[in-house]
């Protein structure tokens, strides 16, 4: 064995996953039928990988939502509140992810959050006083005995029992410690099973090795694997790990009876100095992650090969292998047929990545003398692109002064109060409406030039004036013209910079059936031209209430789309920011009073390792959404908006970005970061998300109302805003219009409330 990889795409190269899965979920198809999709994907996804050369395959990264849930199901981490739903096992199992709300009852979806430093989102596993650990589900033996029967060469993978531990959630006072000796004890059960199977090698994911690690952590990273290597027998147990180094682990990790050990050496590089100054035990395989599996650029072969000389003297026993799952980039290059060829030649997605393991493993074997290494040498010593100095040249010349906003923001915040008039409690979205047939229709006419862009233009002006009519009638205070003319927030501006290339294709998966198609950013990023003042001109000349003008944050472009590999992404950000800051100063110039600029991903590429959040990440991110924003006047209100991560920890940071709001999403999070917010005495002002919109259920106005009692505890009446938690562009037309019903009357409750609370007594 010479080659593998991680994990591979599982929404399929033309995103067949998603459509069947929305077909069984609309009650189009079976659950048979559905089940017949999946075998079939990843079938071919298997014969896929084994017959582009790779030597061993994995199993088990394959999931109908996602691979953090099925480990979930796997060992009955299922709630008590959705097996009294007493469903069917798909739909329990999609009403952890979804929510519920049917004949059966009415449930929560579990919470999301971020994986890693990626903008995929895992399922959050719950443990409580009725948690029983067993092993329970098939899919996972299913799966890896379906390979063999294939003929495939199949490694059964799951995450690791120290992963799952770090990422779940504890109720009722509990701690990890209460679940090691049973966790270890099922892990034990399921290396048995798949030995018994035939399983000879065995992949269990550690990614949260590569955080800072405690004495405690490694207590009980050893607890937990002393019974598990226990039960392998003469099988061989591979110990991956991704997105960092495990420089707190090594030493441990090296003294227990693992037979591999998967390192990547792309976003660890302090890997390959742990490796050479501490050695390998001979018994131990190393799979050196080297192949990128996070970006879609071509791998340099001569840097790739001089790391794998390195990796060679301190073992022999090497494997090649990606740095991470191809999960995060999209399936192949084939289908992009609108880049240029001599563009396309730089590009290596899911499948070309399979052949760069191939090419490697050959050029190791065989020398330099190959053409596949001529001809890569070739593409490296050829410039990507033109260099534009100006703009270098500007952003050089930036002064500390160009990142400060004056005045203060308590003295801008009564300013904004005078100038805006808003009632307590206002109510908003955080800007986009549902995505209907008939708006992607209208978009799908004008690429395929059906229609022209005047047509286009008109229907989305009638489409936003429907809806600002139903926001005036429901009531809401500060509106949105809802980016009817955006395919995603972050493509959508990337379409009108300098400096960005597209794909057909390239669909990359968020969550669940979600998928997004990052931009790649090509060269050097800037404005050429008004990018939203037309359209956020129009929507504020149709109501007399406030509309938001609404932007994509220089940080969240930034790690929503492929970055540069030979620049750093401090320089790329900070092109960004100087291209909205114009845009910003135009909404203004035009009358727009509140301009949104959205940061939904400013976490996501934080390190992880604390030590580094700052001097390699936070000192530039926040400056650069500063940056954008510097030179508004006090009137001008900025607003900001966040999801589906752990803010907590960098609660300070966030307030430093100066905004004057920011909306968040709470309510899969139970709200604990207001908890946060009142300890450190947070500025902002803030809009906790009030529902679910990644869920179809709709919450009552009753519910909501006891939600924003529960803010109001925490947080001042005169700093909250009530919203929902995210964008509305995935939900129905009828869903997303009852919830908002609910929510403003739910605010208008409470604000009557609050003012009759105040009202002097006679």
């Amino acid at each position: 064995m010479t080659t593998t990889i991680i994990g591979y795409p599982r929404i399929g190269e033309k995103r067949e996953l998603k459509f069947a899965t929305q077909k069984y979920w609309k009650h189009q198809i079976t659950a048979d039928e559905l089940h017949t999709a999946g075998r079939e994907l990843r079938q071919h996804h298997w014969q896929t990988v084994q017959a582009a050369g790779i030597d061993q395959v994995p199993t088990g990264d394959f999931s109908f939502f996602d691979t953090t849930l099925d480990t979930a199901f796997l060992l009955n981490l299922v709630p008590q509140r959705f097996k009294a739903l007493a469903l069917n096992p798909l739909d329990e199992y999609f009403a952890l992810a979804r929510g519920y709300q049917g004949d059966a009852g009415d449930e929560k979806a579990l919470s999301m959050k971020k994986w890693f430093n990626t903008n995929y989102h895992y399922i959050v596993p719950e443990f409580d006083r009725d948690t029983e650990i067993q092993v329970v589900g098939t899919k996972l033996f299913d799966e890896f005995a379906e390979a063999k029967k294939l003929g495939i060469n199949a490694r059964p993978s799951l995450i690791g029992p120290y992963t799952l531990l770090r990422l779940s959630r504890f109720l009722d006072g509990l701690t990890p410690d209460d679940f090691l000796p049973s966790l270890a004890a099922a892990y034990a059960r399921i290396i048995t099973k798949l030995r018994a199977l035939g399983a000879d090698w065995i992949q269990l994911d550690e990614p949260a090795l590569v955080y800072d690690q405690t004495a405690k952590d490694l207590d009980r990273f050893t607890q937990l694997y002393d019974t598990i290597l226990a039960a392998k027998g003469d099988g061989h147990i591979l110990l991956q790990t991704y997105f960092g180094d495990v420089r707190d682990s090594y030493k441990l990790i090296t003294t227990l009876p693992f037979d591999g050990l998967g390192l990547d050496f792309i976003e660890g590089p302090k890997n390959k100095d742990i490796v050479l100054e501490n050695g390998l035990p001979d018994s131990l395989t190393l799979f050196a992650g080297v192949i990128n599996g996070k970006n879609i650029w071509r791998t340099n072969y001569q840097k790739a090969l001089a790391l794998l000389a390195e990796l060679h003297q301190p073992t022999t026993r090497l494997v090649l292998s990606t740095s991470s799952s191809l999960l995060h980039v999209p399936y192949t290059v084939r289908h992009e047929h609108h880049i240029p060829a001599d563009e396309k030649k730089y590009l290596a997605f899911a499948e070309e990545k399979l052949a760069e393991l191939v090419d490697l493993d050959h050029i190791r074997q065989n020398g330099t003398d190959t053409l596949a290494y001529q001809e890569n040498a070739a593409l490296f010593a050829t410039p990507r692109y033109v260099e534009n100095k100006t703009l270098n040249a500007q952003i050089a010349a930036l002064q500390p002064a160009d990142y400060q906003r004056t005045p203060d923001r308590a003295t801008r915040l009564a300013i904004q109060a005078k100038e805006l008039k808003l009632p307590l409690l206002p109510t908003t979205t955080i800007g986009s409406f549902p995505q209907t047939a008939a708006v992607r229709r209208n978009r799908a006419k004008l690429r395929r030039g059906e229609i022209d862009e005047a047509a286009y233009n008109a229907f989305n002006e009638e489409e936003t004036k429907r809806w600002l009519k139903f926001q005036e009638d429901i009531g809401l205070d500060v509106l949105v013209h809802g980016e009817f003319e955006r395919n995603d927030m972050v493509e959508y501006f990337g379409e009108q910079l300098e400096g960005f290339r597209f794909t057909d294709n390239g669909w990359v998966q968020s969550y669940g059936t979600r998928g997004v198609k990052p931009p790649i950013i090509w060269g050097d990023v800037a404005r050429t031209h008004p990018i939203t003042v037309a359209t956020t001109v129009f929507a504020q000349s149709q109501t007399s209430k406030l509309v938001k003008g609404m932007l994509t944050g220089p940080v969240t472009i930034l790690n929503w789309s492929f970055p540069r590999d030979d620049v750093s992404n401090k320089l790329s950000t900070e092109q960004i920011a100087l291209a909205l800051q114009g845009e910003v100063l135009d909404l203004e110039k035009h009358g727009i009073k509140i301009i949104q600029i959205d940061e939904p991903a400013l976490r996501e590429n934080l390190p992880l390792r604390q030590s580094d959040w700052y001097r390699q990440y936070l000192d530039w991110a926040v400056p650069a959404f500063r940056l954008v924003a510097s030179k508004v006047q006090p009137t001008t209100q900025i607003h900001t908006h966040m999801c589906y991560s752990e803010f907590g920890d960098i609660i300070q940071a966030i307030d430093d970005l100066d905004a004057d709001v920011i909306s968040f999403e709470a309510s899969r999070a139970d709200f604990t970061l207001l908890d946060i917010i009142k300890q450190v005495h947070f500025q902002t002002h803030v809009g906790p998300g009030v529902y679910d919109i990644h869920s179809p259920r709709i919450p009552s106005e009753e519910e909501i109302v006891d939600i924003i009692h529960h803010i109001l505890a925490k947080l001042p009446a005169d700093n909250v805003w009530i919203n929902p938690d995210c964008g509305l562009k995935t939900r129905e037309e009828p869903e997303a219009k009852q919830a908002l019903i609910n929510m403003v009357a739910a605010a208008k409750q409470v604000r009557g409330e609050l003012e009759h609370a105040n009202q002097p007594t006679l």
